[in-house]
Parts: C-alpha cells; structure tokens; sequence
C-alpha cells in the first residue's frame, strides 16, 4: 500500500444580511452552496474564500464549522480507469462582505433563496443531507462518514 491519497475540500453555506444563502448551479452537481477542492500549500480558510469568489463572485467572511465528512466509496472516475481517492471535506458558515454575483466556468446560475427553499433547488442527496446539517446545526460539528456510489448511504454520524 502506498502514501495515503485524499482529496481536501471546503464548502460554504453564505448568508446574506437578508437570511438568504447563496447556490450555484453546477454543470455536473445541478444546484450546491459553493466550495471545491483545498490546493497545495493552501488553508481552508483561504481555499474555501477563493471557491465562492470564483464560483460567484461574492466575497466572504468564513465564519463557524458546520461538519466534517467523508465520502468513503471507492469507484472509478468519469474516465473508467482512475480510482477517485477518499475526499474529506470541511463545511462552514459564511457571511457575504462584498462582491456581485456572477457566473463562472464552473457555474450556470448563481442566486440568493430564502435558507428554507434551498432544499427544493439541491437534488444530489450527499448535498441535501450535509446542507440539512447546516439547517440543524447548534453549537457543535458534526462527523459524518458516507458513501454515494452506487448508491448514497450514511455510514456514521456523531457529533464532535
């Protein structure tokens, strides 16, 4: 077995002054709140920053954690040969400081909805359930472990 492999990302649940969250509609994911993947030498702070910026064109404050998950299914990715590694990643509240929305490479629409609605936009369950999380939250993050091919299924969740 060789060096560990994972993939780190951040996602951003945004809120506006008005108790709106932001969504982006992706190519691939349909509607998500913003986030991708943490770069080399990057924080999270700063990598999660960078993915609403470029994804919306809003700028934020990064605020309190939401949970931690990790998407534990082995498959191939979209080629068929690559192994997708496990992914780890870092939710977090955000609070809108500036910018204009805007659409990106990786983004169709991009749009502020009543934080209760947002649930009727997001389809991908891994999405739905870790936005639910944000819904719920209290004072602690939550853990949670999951796996979304074939099909998906929570394998643990805690809180931490």
């Amino acid at each position: 077995m060789g060096m560990p492999t994972h993939i780190v990302a951040v996602g951003g649940v945004v809120e506006n002054e008005q108790g709106q969250v932001l969504l982006v509609k992706t190519v691939h994911g349909g509607w998500v709140y913003p986030g991708g993947q943490v770069e080399a030498g990057e924080n999270l702070i700063t990598a999660l920053a960078r993915e609403i910026k470029e994804e919306s064109g809003i700028e934020v404050e990064v605020l309190d954690l939401i949970g931690v998950y990790s998407n534990t299914g082995v498959y191939k990715w979209y080629d068929g040969v690559t192994d997708v590694p496990t992914k780890v990643m870092l939710d977090f509240t955000c609070k809108s400081v500036g910018g204009e929305l805007c659409t990106s490479e990786e983004t169709l629409e991009t749009r502020w909805i009543e934080k209760e609605r947002a649930l009727d936009l997001i389809t991908a369950a891994a999405i739905r359930t870790r936005y639910q999380a944000y819904l719920d939250f209290k004072e602690r993050p939550g853990y949670m472990e999951y796996v979304t091919n074939p099909v998906f299924e929570i394998k643990l969740e805690r809180t931490i």
